[in-house]
């Protein structure tokens, strides 16, 4: 099952107490004190996890308690600190204060974690405030509380391209043309229930030693309102905001014609997320391979204002999948190179 928002509650450990005691041996009278301080309670750390594709376990446990710390002994024995508790969370993870929507951490390189509570420090024992004015010290400290917190989780897929189109408009089929996913394919619409990933080379040959490969989302379809809610485009617009570039695939046999199609699609978009709107992008007619010549013929002569010529293209006779796949590196080279400008006009 895929899952991609959860609600938890964390807490991390209070620290131990430090204690009073004083020394109480034969040959000691005088001994003085000796109360250790307390140990300290346990963090709360989360991890990104590469293995992980889902935040399902997260609807199975909901709560995540540190321990505490232990307290001090005498002898001047400090208590044992708790364990910090690590939750490994899927790459691309975005976590935020349930309450405040604050956004505390986005997790999206393998192996990157973030410390969100502290446990409590440990008091200090009697021993700790010894001075030559004060050799008998009759107190001691509490350890300090932990803390808690109600937060957000929520998973946006990692993908440097994404498919976006209405419902059967052949993004499933593409996606399982030019890489090894296999999602369900049907000639129905909403088919696609998750977002599905696809690893795209240029190169045929899967042996072929080039770095010249992307990842894929198949976005499952939109329908106009998505952005409020309707069908199921609202639960994934999400996993879009992080690709680099949107590949629109227009049906060319539905009732809503290809142009008007664009124009929602790329409404929905923009309602969602105005930033969606500045991605690279490339307009594909799909299902060639059921079009007459005619029909052809005239969906080469149409145009976009301000776009790109619009390819045709079939994912099931694999008609123009090469040239589509070099655009698509290509218009994700150019994404990436107007990032890293960006990047320097904002540290300049």
């Amino acid at each position: 099952m895929f899952v991609d928002r959860a609600v938890i509650h964390i807490a991390s450990g209070n620290g131990g107490k430090g204690i009073i005691s004083f020394r109480r041996e034969k040959f000691a009278p005088m001994g003085g004190p000796n109360g250790g301080n307390g140990g300290k309670g346990g963090d709360i750390i989360f991890r990104a996890n590469p293995n992980m594709t889902t935040l399902l376990d997260f609807r199975y446990k909901q709560h995540y308690r540190a321990d505490n710390g232990k307290d001090g002994a005498n002898s001047n024995w400090t208590g044992k600190s708790a364990k910090d508790i690590v939750v490994q969370v899927p790459c691309g993870t975005v976590i935020c204060d349930a309450d405040t929507e604050e956004v505390l951490a986005d997790l999206t390189t393998a192996g990157e974690e973030v410390t969100l509570l502290y446990g409590g420090n440990g008091g200090r024992g009697n021993a700790e405030f010894t001075t030559s004015t004060n050799q008998a010290p009759r107190y001691a400290e509490p350890g300090w509380p932990g803390a808690e917190r109600k937060i957000r989780l929520e998973l946006k897929l990692i993908a440097d391209i994404g498919l976006v189109g209405f419902p059967n408009a052949g993004k499933s089929t593409l996606i399982s043309s030019i890489s090894a996913a296999r999602p369900k394919i049907a000639d129905y619409p909403f088919t696609t229930l998750i977002p599905n990933l696809g690893i795209v080379s240029l190169y045929n040959d899967p042996t072929h030693a080039s770095s010249e490969h992307f990842c894929v989302a198949d976005i499952p379809g939109l329908i106009e309102g998505a952005h409020e809610g309707r069908g199921l485009g609202f639960q994934f617009l999400r996993h879009v905001e992080r690709t680099q570039v949107l590949v629109f695939l227009l049906d060319p046999l539905a009732e809503i014609a290809p142009k008007d199609q664009f124009k929602m699609l790329r409404k929905e978009l923009k309602l969602f997320n105005p930033d969606l709107d500045h991605k690279e992008r490339i307009i594909c007619i799909s299902k060639a391979d059921s079009l007459t010549e005619e029909q052809r013929k005239e969906l080469a002569k149409l145009k976009i204002r301000g776009e790109k010529a619009i390819r045709i293209i079939s994912g099931v006779s694999g008609e123009h999948l090469a040239e589509l796949k070099r655009a698509m590196w290509d218009a994700l080279q150019t994404a990436r190179k107007q990032e890293i400008v960006s990047e320097g006009v904002k540290s300049a």
